[in-house]
């Protein structure tokens, strides 16, 4: 976990966050500029698209008028970083496919509501390892969590080692991927939800607050925790007591602690 996230001490410092890198697989990309747009047009869910900097002609436009109405997500990167994936005639444009079709939060909380449940929601805050990330959409399934929301920018890339360290839970939980993470929580505040931070900063134990309300949990990214501009949008912060001498967790562990700290609560409220 970061430094601010999960209330886990000091928590895992940059330099001994261990990045995975699942290697490629061939058939998760498509490249081309031409192949990309059709791609689009064919309904295929993109994860991103890799485009070589300085690209401008006539299909590109063509391509990054389609984005912006699609709300596909874009780096322009070197041209060396396209070549390590794909030597063929690429024209600077790769698009990675998404195993998983994302949903927007905006539809998935009503739903939850008309269903008569108690919504409880994952904020992961550019959470980049695929393996935290997918342990973590394990939990939340089997916690019957209703949501995953995720960044556009910085977070972990759902790929076939993110669906395998899941076991299938990202086939299923609703994930959502949004532009701002801080229009989110303000969203999610508005429908009701209580946002709990999970910070080392926190003055509560995470069991001393309520989570049978409606509930989002806001998790920070493994090395530099939960940025401050959504520390201060969220309605309260809790931290995760330790008394060892490495006084760091997981950014998964920690997370999963939390949601079954709210399962908990919930099967005792009415029991």
């Amino acid at each position: 976990m970061g430094r601010n996230n999960g209330g886990t001490g000091r928590m895992e410092r940059k330099k001994n966050v261990v990045r995975h890198r699942a290697p490629i697989d061939k058939s998760s990309f498509v490249f081309g500029t031409r192949s990309v747009i059709e791609a689009i047009k064919a309904g295929k869910e993109i994860e991103k698209i890799l485009v070589r900097k300085g690209l401008s002609n006539e299909l590109s436009r063509e391509l990054f008028t389609l984005v912006r109405q699609m709300d596909i997500p874009v780096q322009n990167v070197p041209i060396e970083r396209i070549d390590r994936i794909t030597r063929k005639n690429h024209q600077g444009v790769v698009a990675f496919l998404s195993p998983i079709t994302y949903q927007k939060i905006e539809n998935v909380i009503p739903g939850i509501y008309e269903k008569g449940e108690v919504p409880l929601v994952l904020v992961l805050d550019k959470i980049s390892d695929v393996r935290n990330f997918g342990a973590i959409a394990r939990s939340a399934e089997v916690a019957g969590a209703h949501a995953i929301v995720i960044p556009e920018k910085g977070a972990a890339q759902i790929n076939a080692d993110a669906l395998k360290t899941s076991a299938g839970a990202l086939n299923i939980i609703p994930v959502c991927r949004v532009k701002s993470l801080s229009d989110t929580i303000i969203f999610l505040r508005e429908s009701g939800l209580h946002v709990l931070a999970a910070t080392e900063k926190g003055e509560k134990n995470y069991f001393e607050t309520s989570m049978r309300e409606p509930t989002a949990i806001v998790m920070g990214a493994e090395d530099k925790g939960i940025e401050s501009e959504l520390l201060k949008l969220a309605n309260e912060w809790v931290k995760i007591p330790q008394f060892g001498q490495i006084a760091s967790l997981n950014v998964s562990v920690a997370a999963s602690v939390l949601i079954f700290e709210a399962v908990r609560q919930r099967i005792q409220a009415h029991s």
